[in-house]
Parts: structure tokens; sequence; C-alpha cells
């Protein structure tokens, strides 16, 4: 059903159904307007939930809009710059595999192709920036697990869609890698936070107690991933 395009006045959207969902829910993305409705729900609710909240649809589509004009167009090619933990660093090209890094205020980039195009250089750079995020990301949640005496049992990077940072219940802590293009002071309320999560598996007060223990400007930096997420990306 999710496949169909609908369309009320001005707004295309989809309806998606779900066997767990049990209320009309709407979701508006850069994809679009999507009604997500019960699985024994009737089509025509779903249509009318959409007219109803179409005001709100709307506002929340030109957010949308807003957000993807405010994503940075990077220029793919040696010489260019692309931001590293809030700095803009000049790219530049690595002579073998074993330079390449980030450091010294450049990003060293090794590519085995000669002539590598802006595709090429593109995807050798998002390589690099996973495996340096790793690391680093890996030597922070160390540091601060430390400094509280917790453990955890691993540290994994990814490119998610909707969460900056996640905890599980076996204590793995996995990161979306984009979030080293913030400045570190926002990097590190992200790994803190996590860590956080391997003493109180919640959001209680208990837990901002803890996260603003050892990040007492947790709110405006939680603020500023949140108003500026959309622009971290590579």
């Amino acid at each position: 059903m999710s496949g169909d395009l609908f369309t009320f006045e001005d707004v295309a959207y989809r309806l998606s159904r779900s066997p767990r969902r049990k209320r009309l829910g709407l979701v508006v993305t850069e994809k679009g307007a999507e009604v997500r409705i019960p699985q024994r729900c009737a089509e025509r609710h779903g249509h009318q939930f959409l007219r109803d909240n179409i005001q709100w649809v709307r506002a929340q589509l030109r957010g949308v809009e807003v957000r993807q004009a405010q994503v940075p167009e990077h220029h793919f090619a040696f010489g260019a710059h692309f931001p590293w933990l809030g700095n803009a660093l000049e790219l530049d090209r690595a002579a073998r595999a074993a330079d390449a890094g980030i450091r010294d205020g450049f990003i060293q980039l090794y590519c085995r192709t000669r002539e590598p195009d802006a595709t090429q250089v593109q995807s050798a750079l998002q390589k690099l920036y996973q495996r340096e995020a790793l690391a680093l990301l890996t030597e922070k949640s160390a540091y601060f697990a430390g400094l509280l005496g917790l453990s955890f049992s691993s540290v994994k990077v990814r490119r998610t869609r909707s969460k900056w940072g996640h905890c599980t219940i076996r204590g793995e802590l996995q990161y979306n890698w984009l979030v080293c293009l913030a400045p570190e002071a926002v990097v590190d309320y992200l790994v803190i936070h996590e860590v956080c999560h391997l003493q109180h598996h919640n959001h209680s007060a208990a837990f901002w107690s803890l996260v603003e223990s050892l990040c007492p400007d947790y709110r405006r930096l939680r603020r500023w991933l949140k108003d500026n997420g959309h622009r971290l990306q590579l």
C-alpha cells in the first residue's frame, strides 16, 4: 500500500500500514509525507487523517525544504576543504595508503587511481572518515566510560538516518560517524550521552544528572545537534 502515491490539494503522500501500530500517525521527511495506519484500519481513515492535519503537514514540508537548502554542497577534489570536528581541513593527496589520515590540519587521502573523479574521491573520503571516526569515538568512549568506572563491549560506526548514537543492552556503543563533522564539544556530548546509557538504559532524571556531571552544557550541545545535524553531510 505504501507504494501508491496520493494527492490532496498541493500535498503528495503515501499510506503505510503497520501491524504494530495502534494509532494513526504522520511522518514528513525529505521523501515526502507518509500516513502510517494500523493493520486493520480502513484506508479512508488514513486519507481523512491527512486532510485533518494538512496545515501541519505543509509546515513540516516547508521546514524540510529549508533544511535541504542548508545542506552544504561539497566539491570532491584535492585542494577542497571538508569539515572535521568543526574545522575546515584541506584535502591533500597521500603518496601511500599508510600515509592516509587526518592530522596536522590536513586530510591526507590515498587514491589508487591517478586522476580520480569526484565520485571516487567521495567514496575514498567517506571510508577514511569512517576509519578515523571509529578510532576517535573509541578513544573518547574509553575515556568517558573510565571516568564513570563503566565498561563497554565494542564501538561501531555506521551511517544512520534517525539516530546519532545508540547503546545496546549488551554494552555495544554505536555512532553515526558523520557526527565527527560537528564541533568537538558536540562529539563529546554525544559520546557522554551514550556512555551514560551503560548505567541507565533510559532517559530518566538519574540519566540526565549523570550526563550533566560530565557535560554541564549538554542542553546547548544537544540543541546544536538537533538544529544543525542535517548539515553534517559528506
